[in-house]
């Protein structure tokens, strides 16, 4: 019967292929194919923001559908092979957004617009939050594109930040469906549009610092989360 010690070995060993066989199916991006992601990122909260001066909700749920689809798309190689690389939980992700979006264009209603950040939530919710159960975790695989070989300190804190994570889709979706309800439209584009998006670099800056200040020198580095 073998130890805890070669179940944890073997559990690594397994970590590790993982990682490097998604590792070695990502082809590195270009600079054009990089920055088009970038601004297709950026658009998101951008047309968030200007929802209510570019038009009736309807067009909206058009540039919201479109873009979900851009995203996953422009700058990861031609469309088959970027399909190719969605997992069944992408695709449901996807189809749920897909089906929101075009539910605003079919319907043009102001409530299933102002409901959408929410659900933009619950599915990085989802995300991040299936792998904690099939890891290795959301940010692992990030820091594994950086470094391959991550110790098992490493591993441990690449998990407890994508539980940090998942507690900011928890709380932001939860204010976000708040303000669905309870805010102007001004007020709802503001929060949606640049507060949500500050407080995530503020969430990711803080980490970065809190890695660099308190847990690479006490543990001799944990690679790049």
């Amino acid at each position: 019967m073998p130890s805890d010690t070669d179940l944890s070995r073997r559990i690594d060993t397994v970590r590790r292929a993982n990682a490097q066989a998604i590792a070695s199916q990502r082809r590195a991006p270009s600079v054009p194919g990089v920055l088009l992601q970038g601004a297709l990122k950026l658009a998101y909260p951008v047309v968030i923001l200007c929802a209510w001066r570019l038009g009736e909700p309807r067009y909206i749920g058009v540039a919201l559908f479109a873009l979900l689809w851009l995203q996953r798309w422009l700058g990861a190689g031609d469309i088959a092979s970027a399909l190719r690389r969605l997992s069944t939980l992408d695709w449901c992700i996807a189809g749920g957004l897909s089906a929101a979006s075009a539910a605003i264009a079919l319907t043009n209603s102001e409530t299933l617009l102002r409901c959408y950040p929410a659900l933009v939530n619950a599915g990085l919710l989802a995300a991040f939050g299936a792998t904690l159960a099939h890891p290795p975790s959301m940010i692992e695989k990030f820091a594994r594109a950086h470094e391959p070989d991550l110790p098992p300190r490493a591993i441990a804190y690449t998990r407890r930040v994508t539980q940090v994570w998942c507690a900011f889709f928890v709380l932001n979706g939860a204010f976000s469906a708040y303000t669905a309800h309870a805010f102007s439209r001004d007020a709802w584009a503001l929060y949606n549009g640049v507060i949500a998006y500050a407080l995530i670099g503020v969430l990711f800056a803080g980490e970065i610092a809190w890695r660099h200040a308190f847990v690479k020198p006490r543990r001799g580095g944990v690679g790049h989360a």
